[in-house]
């Protein structure tokens, strides 16, 4: 689940798009928390993980978001534009909490970075298809195999591909390549953006669409 920013810096247009508009509605990282709440208390069993932007932590105070997001029993919280690098305070705090801290991996990450990226992402690591940022235009066709044996080599988390993926044949490609899952963010997003104004018709074409993504991994 994402956290609402005003500048999502590894997003597409669909998800800035996104953003702008729960934004405009009044969205606040308040009311994220009492949405995240409500879901915990009735989905308690319920993997969630959160995926925000280092700004909205700071603003929160590091130890004051990860303790509130102790509170809801959030299982993990990906930072999308915090390097490995800069991420020790976070991790000690997140870990602290009892909350996994999720790391992406890029496409042409090198053998040190796959090594790090492997043995601190807790959770999942979030595989990206390729550079740049979210969304559901084509991008050129590399197989990840090698990356992800290097990951698997170091007894990493489960391994989780996204960027691009918006059909039933990336998503088998990428299981095949050794992924254990798949992110689709901006083709379910821009259903939502379709039919703002029939939830209707929006909520019947995102359960078609869902079934459809999910078919494709069995």
């Amino acid at each position: 689940l994402g956290i609402p920013f005003s500048d999502p810096v590894a997003d597409g247009i669909i998800i800035q798009k996104a953003n702008l508009r729960a934004l405009s509605s009044g969205i606040t990282l308040k009311k994220c928390f009492e949405m995240l709440s409500i879901i915990r208390n009735r989905y308690p069993i319920l993997p969630i993980g959160l995926l925000t932007y280092a700004n909205i932590i700071f603003n929160k105070g590091v130890e004051k978001f990860y303790i509130e997001c102790s509170h809801i029993s959030i299982d993990s919280v990906l930072i999308a534009d915090l390097p490995i690098e800069e991420s020790k305070y976070f991790y000690k705090i997140s870990i602290s909490q009892n909350i996994n801290p999720v790391f992406i991996c890029p496409p042409d990450a090198n053998e040190n970075l796959i090594r790090e990226i492997a043995l601190s992402s807790k959770g999942y690591i979030y595989l990206l298809s390729r550079s740049g940022v979210t969304g559901i235009n084509k991008y050129k066709e590399k197989s990840l195999k090698s990356v992800i044996k290097q990951l698997k080599k170091y007894n990493s988390a489960p391994i989780i591909q996204g960027f691009g993926i918006s059909n039933e044949l990336q998503i088998k490609k990428s299981l095949l390549s050794g992924a254990s899952g798949v992110i689709c963010g901006s083709v379910i997003i821009k259903v939502i953006e379709h039919d703002l104004s029939n939830l209707e018709k929006m909520f019947l074409n995102l359960i078609n669409l869902v079934k459809i993504l999910k078919n494709a991994t069995k």
